[in-house]
């Protein structure tokens, strides 16, 4: 169990801009669940017993085709809301991608806190505009741009939202924890693992990023890392 006010995504999550008295009453419908890297939160189709926020981990969100094939169409990181309020099915398969922590909420009681309080019903409509955002941002990712911008742009977004949880700015100097092995950057990437490797090894080479161990990422110019995600300064993709 977590305490609100020592929640690590307590300024980014849907309970943000929640007063005292509204996180009091959130807390009288809250619980947390814990899922091992692999294991399914939902699948596609299930009857919502619950929304939550990411708090700890990544989870993926697919959707599954005709013929058993699968799409991995996003990527849940903390602070990100899983669940719509009036939507009674999951729409998508979630999966956690590595070990996973959720602050669920019960759905009924959620969303009758979210129809009298506008401090909620605010910020998750701020949330619903920034997944939009990053659906359109997903969409150039697998549709235009070349495997190298792809990985580069993967790295500057797990950095940028990194920096985001912790108050700063990437350009004040990011390092962050790869969330994801290489295996599942390809499957999420489009790539092949050895695709993912060498793109990697090539960014680390040319000193656009370090890696110490295993997992630590260091970008000593977060700018450079823009440069190689092959979009220009407003966020378009470069023709």
């Amino acid at each position: 169990m977590k305490d609100c006010g020592t929640c690590p995504i307590q300024h980014r999550a849907v309970c943000s801009y929640c007063d005292a008295d509204e996180l009091v009453e959130l807390d009288q419908i809250k619980y947390y669940r814990s899922y091992d890297a692999g294991q399914p939160v939902l699948w596609a189709g299930d009857h919502m017993e619950f929304v939550a926020s990411v708090v700890e981990g990544i989870a993926s969100l697919a959707q599954a085709m005709e013929d058993g094939r699968t799409q991995m169409v996003g990527l849940l990181l903390p602070s990100d809301f899983i669940g719509r309020p009036g939507r009674d099915l999951a729409p998508y398969n979630v999966v956690a991608v590595t070990n996973l922590t959720l602050c669920c909420f019960r759905k009924k009681p959620f969303e009758e806190l979210m129809a009298r309080t506008p401090h909620l019903a605010s910020r998750l409509l701020e949330m619903t505009l920034d997944e939009l955002d990053s659906a359109r941002e997903w969409m150039l990712l697998l549709g235009r741009k070349t495997a190298h911008e792809k990985i580069s742009s993967l790295l500057a977004i797990l950095a940028t939202r990194d920096a985001a949880l912790r108050k700063q700015k990437p350009a004040d100097g990011a390092a962050f924890d790869l969330p994801l092995t290489r295996e599942a950057m390809a499957d999420y990437l489009g790539l092949t693992l050895e695709t993912v490797s060498r793109q990697i090894s090539s960014l680390k080479k040319r000193g656009v990023i370090e890696l110490k161990g295993k997992r630590r990422v260091v970008v000593p110019d977060f700018a450079r890392l823009l440069s190689e995600t092959g979009d220009d300064v407003d966020g378009g993709m470069i023709s």
